[in-house]
């Protein structure tokens, strides 16, 4: 199959291009810059180059493509007002992909996060969050799972609020960046919030199961650690950057910090009943052991 794959460069991206190619597929992957552009080419896969507001980029890579996996978004959180750009970027180029493959039964495989349950880990069947700072986000992906009466297999697959490699990424990976600017390795709260964690490269593998088949109108769930406490993600980092850990106010988080004091564990047991998922790679603790100071 030749997959179209916007955000094929970063931590998720890169590791979705390697499993696809391995497994077969042929790859072309959207890059904005030269140095994205050469990643890609390294890699094995084409390259069609521009960014996500290039609406005539986007068509031309999915009318190509055999599938689409969208992974790319802007990931300015420095403020409300950047967040809501990207979340308007991103709904702009769905709607174009799912323009393009309207009517031909292709696969459209975009990502989403995985939605909050109260007092319960959150399965595949609980709807995505309409609050919040990202809830635009969820809109794009309701319209685009929507497409599936329209002649498109379209899935997501739900990403934890850490998806990791190396001690490095995703909300875990924004925590280190705060602490070694900060001084200390914060969290929110008293800390025993839980945030589901994947490694990439079991992540990368969902992408492609969902890609072959994921039935059209269907979310995925790639969490592989059900809920780790954010203090004790906190104490680690801590101890691997030796700086203090202690409870710092929300707001010290930016636009996110609502999200970040959120409990939202996650399960993914029907996602590896249905489609043979299983995460082999190591947890989130255990990953963070890579950190350096």
């Amino acid at each position: 199959m030749r997959v179209f794959v916007t955000g094929g460069t970063g931590l998720i991206g890169s590791a979705v291009v390697s499993e696809l190619l391995s497994a077969g597929h042929t790859v072309t992957a959207l890059a904005r810059s030269e140095v994205s552009a050469a990643r890609a080419k390294a890699a094995g896969a084409d390259v069609l180059r521009g960014g996500l507001a290039d609406l005539d980029v986007l068509r031309s890579g999915a009318e190509q493509a055999d599938g689409v996996i969208h992974l790319a978004f802007s990931n300015d959180f420095s403020s409300p007002e950047a967040l809501a750009h990207g979340v308007a970027e991103e709904a702009d180029a769905l709607a174009t992909l799912g323009e393009v493959l309207t009517g031909t039964d292709r696969p459209l495989v975009t990502v989403a996060g995985t939605p909050v349950a109260a007092g319960r880990p959150a399965t595949e069947d609980d709807p995505l969050s309409a609050e919040g700072p990202v809830a635009g986000r969820s809109e794009s992906v309701n319209r685009a799972l929507a497409l599936a009466s329209q002649g498109v297999r379209s899935s997501a697959v739900r990403l934890p609020r850490t998806v990791h490699n190396q001690g490095d990424g995703g909300f875990a990976g924004m925590l280190t960046g705060i602490a070694r600017r900060a001084g200390v390795a914060g969290y929110p709260g008293d800390g025993a919030q839980r945030w589901p964690a994947v490694h990439a490269l079991d992540a990368a593998v969902l992408f492609r199961l969902a890609l072959e088949k994921a039935p059209a109108g269907t979310s995925w769930h790639a969490v592989a650690d059900e809920g780790d406490a954010v203090a004790d993600i906190a104490a680690v980092i801590g101890r691997r950057l030796g700086l203090p850990v202690a409870s710092v106010p929300q707001e010290n988080f930016g636009p996110l910090g609502p999200i970040f004091a959120t409990d939202q564990p996650a399960s993914s047991a029907h996602t590896r009943s249905a489609l043979g998922w299983q995460p082999s790679r190591p947890p989130l603790l255990s990953d963070l052991e890579n950190l350096r100071a």
